[in-house]
């Protein structure tokens, strides 16, 4: 019995330690995916926004994050590239959903859309506008708009935003509505198909 309590001792350890780092990698067993860990993350802490200056589709400087423009109004930013053929476009026609139910709400002046691409050297206004014109987005509720190149990577971190070039032109990242509040805080982050939780989100923070 000695000996076999003494043979299964390294195994209860090795048990032990993988436990140990599951628990860790999943802060505590709570997300079990990259995502999951980022959305976990985001509700918990919060996290400030920083001032970033965007491109809009018709070439004019919208701001994005803490500024004392948009304070009064709650964004809900989606990520995008104009060329991807499949969720982005899936993306779109939420966002149309989502437009069509806040400006039936009466509450399109306190809120906004934003579609955001993190292409930039490919996001010219002119495919922004196209993608615009696609999907209904006239830039008074929902707005087509592009990150400047010295300010991706900044973007990226603040978002927890994964981008990876597909290497055929194409990306695979993030689809997902992303809530900032009227003080420049990320709250909330959803499907892109949750267009009655989003709705729902906002109005409890009006």
């Amino acid at each position: 019995m000695g000996s076999f309590i003494r043979a299964l001792l390294p195994s209860c350890a090795v048990i032990l330690l993988g436990g140990g780092v599951v628990w860790s990698a999943t802060d505590g067993f709570r997300a079990f995916t990259e995502e999951g860990a980022r959305r976990l993350n985001v509700s918990e802490n919060q996290p400030a926004m920083p001032l970033l200056v965007l491109e809009d589709m018709n070439g004019d400087e919208l701001r994005l994050g803490r500024d004392t423009e948009t304070t009064d109004k709650i964004t809900l930013v989606g990520f995008i590239y104009t060329t991807c053929p499949t969720i982005c476009q899936i993306a779109g026609s939420e966002y149309a959903r989502l437009r069509d139910r806040l400006a039936q709400a009466g509450l399109g002046d306190r809120v906004r859309l934003l579609s955001v691409s993190f292409d930039p050297l490919h996001d010219r206004p002119q495919e922004m506008r196209g993608y615009a014109e696609t999907h209904g987005a006239d830039g008074v509720i929902w707005t087509i708009a592009r990150v400047r190149l010295g300010d991706l990577d900044l973007m990226k971190r603040s978002f927890g935003l994964r981008v990876i070039s597909d290497e055929m032109g194409g990306y695979q990242h993030n689809a997902a509505i992303h809530l900032i509040d009227r003080y420049g805080r990320l709250t909330d982050i959803f499907d892109t198909g949750d267009v009655n939780k989003v709705f729902n989100a906002v109005r409890t923070k009006l």
